[in-house]
């Protein structure tokens, strides 16, 4: 509880707060926001606990999910076949996957998410009309039981590990059920939105939000999932795909990285 009354410099907090902007208008459009908002705490929290973090990166960052997802649900039509079943076993399977780390090292997800990283993105560039246009599913018991397996792996894996999520939603909306980049991303911020509650169930009881930081950058990653989500419903599907591409590399660059460095 130390934490929430530690003496921070100001322009540590300005630093988070612009970061925190960026990382909601990035995440509402294509997922990511935590590889901008997380580094960026703890470069300005540099004697904080990791759970600090985390849960401080999780509170400001569900503020701006769930903007995106009001700003999506009112702007485009929301497949809740999917949405819904996906979310509720997103949301319970993320407990799980929290769970699973103090008994499974989570340096060996590394390079696992890696390789399906790097297949992901390849696939998409070969597939050139993928996510191009709205094709949904007609079968209701295909989509239900294809929604339950998504929202459980992906819940389970951002739980335990996390990087990469909106990328696999994402990805598994336009594969998995014929939707287009932009219904696609719409329905992986509900989602997300899932997975974020159930990392704050543990965060907020456990004391590990530290409130001076997580509420001025929860305002600003409100400001960013507007203008990002806003940016998206004009842009549509085309603009959607090429971010998702470029933040897909991004994270594979990243991850190859953290592997070097470790």
């Amino acid at each position: 509880m130390s934490a929430l009354f530690a003496d921070i410099a100001p322009w540590s907090l300005a630093f988070a707060c612009a970061m925190a902007l960026l990382a909601g208008l990035i995440d509402a459009m294509v997922g990511g926001g935590g590889m901008i908002q997380v580094p960026a705490l703890f470069n300005a929290l540099p004697g904080m606990p990791p759970a600090t973090v985390f849960g401080t990166n999780k509170f400001s960052a569900i503020a701006g999910t769930a903007t995106a997802s009001l700003r999506y649900a009112r702007s485009i039509r929301i497949d809740w076949r999917i949405a819904a079943p996906a979310s509720l076993a997103a949301l319970l399977c993320a407990f799980v996957g929290a769970r699973m780390v103090a008994w499974l090292p989570v340096a060996l997800a590394r390079p696992l998410v890696l390789v399906l990283l790097v297949l992901m993105a390849l696939y998409t560039m070969r597939q050139k009309q993928l996510g191009a246009e709205h094709q949904p599913l007609a079968d209701i018991w295909q989509i239900r039981r294809r929604a339950l397996l998504m929202g459980a792996a992906i819940g389970f894996y951002d739980g335990f590990f996390g990087p990469g999520t909106g990328s696999f939603l994402l990805f598994g909306c336009v594969r998995w059920f014929g939707c287009d980049f932009l219904r696609a991303s719409a329905i992986a911020k509900i989602v997300n939105l899932a997975t974020n509650l159930a990392a704050l169930a543990y965060f907020i009881p456990s004391g590990n939000v530290l409130y001076l930081f997580a509420v001025p950058m929860a305002c600003c990653n409100i400001l960013g999932a507007r203008i990002g989500s806003r940016l998206a419903v004009r842009g549509g599907a085309p603009l959607v795909r090429r971010l998702f591409l470029c933040l897909v590399w991004l994270l594979i660059a990243r991850l190859i990285y953290d592997s070097l460095s470790g």
